[in-house]
């Protein structure tokens, strides 16, 4: 992708939203691109150039700006949509758009919003002389790739979505543009109910609040001072769990149980640097490093919480552990231009690159709309050779740290992910951002119906 094309969508600006229709809905602007066909489709880039933005109306009422913007190598041609505060951001729903090179005037990528969202969108590119192309992107992850259409690139200038849509057949995914947004109520309501008790708990390095209601360290167990008492991140974790399931039990999960090994993971490698009593390895503290602690602890809480919410069927970890994916291809920023990289989806002793999380949110979000997820980050960690530590220590992949991640579209239709870590809510692009090249391994837990802690 152009580094022209990248700065329209990087920057734009983010507006409030009124809730969109179903793509099959989307009205029709084909005569309106038949209208501006020579003028702006196939007229020179220095006359298209030379053109003021004009307003447009069409047989829907809806208003359309018209007007083409510069760039170094090509132009862009705009019919955006007007949003509903008067605006034409440019990814308005319906909103559709012409990439020309600037030296021939060559149409080469057509983009059409079918969401009222700049990370959500088709796009149309020449194949042969007589066949054209669609990719079908959703916050950089592909979920279709240069599926085949069979009529000629051109031809898409004057042609009705709707018949894109349908000479794209059933491999167009439809139902990641159309969420139902009734689904996500109580998602909404588990949200406010979370954010109305926050003010209760603190945090607190190695902090948890045990199965009697009393604050006391993970690693020993014992009482934590009545005046620093909280929770870490991992407390805060079972805090959110014991939230959903008091309600149902009357009582709070057990710590020592939390810690317990659940599932396949590690080596007899990693055996060597985690304390495990139950095992016979007592590991000295000096030389503990529990790298598995954190995905153990989410699975323990998954197991509890699907377990009562659900049935205790789903107490099994390939019932709540995220392991799928739509997509193998995403789109990566680097030094301000998009590329395309391989992504892998789910790897057994990591779980996701984070550089595929937003899309993994996004259609988790549509697939299972009565769920979110605890987290566990993890990287390969290891210390260098000092004078104290003469021989360092290995790199180990640690999960390090927990956090919830709750992805939902609100009534308007915007697509959110609230994270909530450590006793506090953080914003989702902070979190998204501050993991640069580590894994992130999600368990499904269902939303509650009465959230008390």
């Amino acid at each position: 992708m152009s580094k022209f094309l990248f700065k329209l969508i990087l920057f734009a600006a983010v507006f409030p939203l009124f809730a969109d229709v179903p793509v099959a809905r989307i009205s029709d602007d084909s005569q309106l691109r038949i209208r501006l066909r020579d003028a702006w489709f196939y007229d020179t880039p220095a006359n298209v150039l030379s053109r003021r933005s004009a307003i447009e109306q069409l047989p829907s009422g809806e208003k359309v700006e018209v007007r083409a913007v510069n760039g170094r190598n090509e132009i862009m041609v705009l019919l955006s949509r007007e949003n509903s505060l008067g605006e034409f951001p440019g990814w308005t729903q319906g909103s559709w758009m012409l990439t020309r090179r600037r030296d021939t005037g060559a149409g080469v990528l057509i983009r059409i919003f079918l969401r009222s969202d700049q990370f959500t969108y088709i796009d149309l590119k020449p194949l042969s002389t007589d066949k054209a192309q669609m990719d079908v992107v959703l916050y950089g992850g592909f979920m279709a790739r240069s599926l085949p259409i069979a009529v000629p690139f051109e031809r898409l200038y004057t042609m009705q979505l709707n018949e894109i849509l349908r000479l794209a057949g059933d491999k167009f995914p439809r139902k990641y543009f159309d969420p139902d947004l009734a689904m996500y109520r109580d998602s909404q309501r588990f949200i406010t109910q979370v954010r109305q008790r926050l003010g209760e708990i603190r945090y607190a390095d190695d902090g948890a609040i045990d199965e009697n209601g009393n604050f006391i360290f993970i690693e020993t167990l014992e009482r934590q001072p009545s005046g620093s008492a909280g929770v870490n991140c991992s407390g805060f974790a079972k805090w959110l769990i014991d939230g959903c399931l008091r309600p149902i039990t009357g009582k709070r999960l057990s710590v020592s149980a939390l810690k317990m090994p659940f599932g396949d993971r590690g080596s007899s490698f990693t055996a060597n640097w985690e304390n495990r009593p139950s095992e016979g390895i007592v590991i000295p503290l000096d030389h503990r490093r529990d790298p598995h602690f954190g995905l153990d602890w989410i699975r323990n809480l998954a197991a509890e919480a699907n377990g009562t919410l659900r049935s205790s069927s789903h107490r099994a970890l390939e019932e709540f552990e995220v392991r799928g994916s739509n997509f193998s291809q995403i789109l990566v920023n680097e030094n301000r231009s998009f590329v395309i990289h391989n992504y892998p989806g789910f790897l057994s002793e990591a779980g996701y690159g984070f550089e595929g999380l937003h899309a993994l949110l996004y259609t988790l979000a549509i697939d299972y709309p009565f769920s979110f997820y605890l987290a566990a980050i993890n990287n390969e960690i290891g210390s260098a050779v000092t004078a104290q530590n003469p021989r360092g220590s290995p790199r180990l992949r640690q999960y390090y740290h927990i956090a919830a991640l709750i992805p939902y579209f609100d009534e308007n239709g915007n697509f959110r992910v609230v994270v909530f870590e450590s006793a506090t809510e953080s914003s989702f692009s902070g979190f998204n951002r501050r993991y640069p090249g580590h894994y992130i391994n999600l368990v499904q837990i269902p939303v509650p119906s009465r959230f008390d802690p």
